[in-house]
This record gives structure tokens, sequence and C-alpha cells, in this order.
């Protein structure tokens, strides 16, 4: 008799030794696995981490390079004695600029340049006539220009002193206006042109550049669906197009327009001329 009660009372205890034992697995096995999944996340953030600390590093040195490089011509200005010197032995100023650009618009045109009845090269003028049109183009330093975007300066041009660049981290020349913006606003001529060139480049954009005669050219940078081709004779509030989202070289500052103005290829202030 006494065995028989002691028989269901040792098989409940091994069932409870097993149940205990099956609960005590289920706990190790649930631990480990927590364990093992919090390690990979950890070494998922850390890959991520690596992953981006060296694309910034990248953006920092070779693409901040690259800008440098591209914007090579504006290096002559890191200092005051290397603007002077540059500026006195360079070859592209003056007149031969200026007859560089009526050549350049001719061909757009797809014209040739005359001669004169006074037997004088149609190049030398420093007016231009777009073909059929009859409309000159004939900027010069006391003419004046209308804001080609509505919206604050984020920052202004500065070729005789370095500003700071947001996105790049560093202390830059700037020889445009960078003027803020939203997607999608519209961007007008800031004067009376010719479509010289629609380009794109990776700091900038899609870029229009606008040769406005005598040797003054504006670039609108930043852009999207531009609403003109090479060659066309634009107006003052001509629509050029619209802003884009900013290239990643201006991320931090934000949507913009990239305004810069030139006097036979070199970076002059807009503000001097904008009403």
């Amino acid at each position: 008799m006494n065995n028989k009660k002691r028989a269901p009372k040792k098989r409940r205890g091994a069932k409870i030794g097993l149940a205990v034992c099956m609960a005590a697995a289920v706990v190790l096995t649930g631990v480990y696995t927590f364990n093992q999944y919090k390690s990979n996340v950890r070494k998922e953030m850390e890959k991520i981490e690596e992953e981006s600390q060296a694309k910034i590093d990248e953006f920092k040195s070779a693409d901040a390079g690259n800008l440098t490089e591209e914007y090579a011509p504006y290096n002559e200005w890191e200092n005051e004695s290397d603007t002077q010197e540059d500026t006195a032995n360079s070859p592209d100023t003056g007149m031969d600029m200026g007859t560089q650009n009526a050549a350049d618009t001719d061909s757009m045109n797809g014209t040739e340049t005359q001669n004169t009845e006074d037997g004088t090269s149609g190049e030398t003028a420093d007016t231009q006539e777009t073909a059929g049109t009859g409309n000159q183009i004939n900027f010069s330093e006391n003419d004046t220009l209308i804001w080609p975007v509505s919206g604050a300066v984020l920052m202004n041009y500065s070729m005789d002193k370095t500003v700071y660049f947001s996105t790049l981290d560093q202390y830059k020349y700037n020889p445009a206006l960078i003027i803020g913006g939203a997607v999608n606003d519209q961007v007008i001529s800031a004067g009376k042109g010719l479509v010289k060139s629609i380009d794109r480049t990776p700091q900038l954009g899609t870029t229009v550049t606008v040769d406005m005669g005598n040797g003054y050219e504006a670039i609108y940078g930043q852009l999207q669906n531009v609403q003109v081709k090479t060659g066309d004779q634009v107006q003052a509030k001509t629509v050029l197009g619209y802003l884009a989202e900013p290239t990643r070289y201006y991320s931090v500052e934000g949507c913009n327009l990239y305004f810069e103005l030139r006097k036979d290829g070199q970076p002059i202030d807009p503000t001097q001329f904008l009403e």
C-alpha cells in the first residue's frame, strides 16, 4: 500500500523536475538569444557609425578638395599681393575677354562675325545684337539688376576675407551671393542678356550663365526645371527656372540660389548693382 502511494509521488516529482528543466532551458535559450541579438545590434551600429564617419571624413577631405580645385581661379584672392600680381599678369581681362564673349555669342546664334562697311571687325563692338530681335545687350557699371529670387541672404559675397561654410565646416572665399529660398521658388533673370550656357556641377547643381554684354555675366546655380535654352534672349524678370534641393555642399545652409556676377571672367560683388 505504501509502495503504491510512493509511486504517484515519484512520478509527480519527476514531472515537476522535467518541467523545471524545460523552463530553465527555455530561459537560458532566451537569454542567450537576447544576448546574441544585442551583440549583433551593437556590431551593426558600430559598423554603421564607422561607415558614416568614413563618409564624413571623405566629404571633408576629398570632396572639399575637389571644391577647392574647381574654384581654383579664385585662389588668387587668398592674399592681397597675389591678387594684385594676378590681376596685372592676367591675359583674360579687358578687351580680350570682351572679344571672346562676342565670339561666343555669335557662335551660339549660329552666325559668323563679319566686317562692317568701314572695315572694322564686328568683334570690336562692346554691344551685341541677337539675331532677329534687334535688342542689344549692353550692361555697364551704371546699370542696375533686380533680385533674381525673393529670400534672405544666407552668405554674402566675400573675396577680401574668408567666410564660414557650415556644410564644409571650413572658412573659404565666397564669389557669390547665397540667397535663401524654398524648393520650386521661381528664379528670374536679374537683367537683360543672352543665355550663354547651361551646365551641371556637383557643387552648384544645374547652372544657367547669362551674358549681359561688355564682359558682364550672371551665373544662377542650384536650379531645376530650367525654362530657357542656350542662345535664348532673356529680359529682366524672364523665368529661368526653379530652385532645387541644395547640393550636398550646401546641405546645412539649405535650399538657396547661388548668384554670381562676373566682369571679364572675374567675380564682382552683385550687391553693387542690385536694386
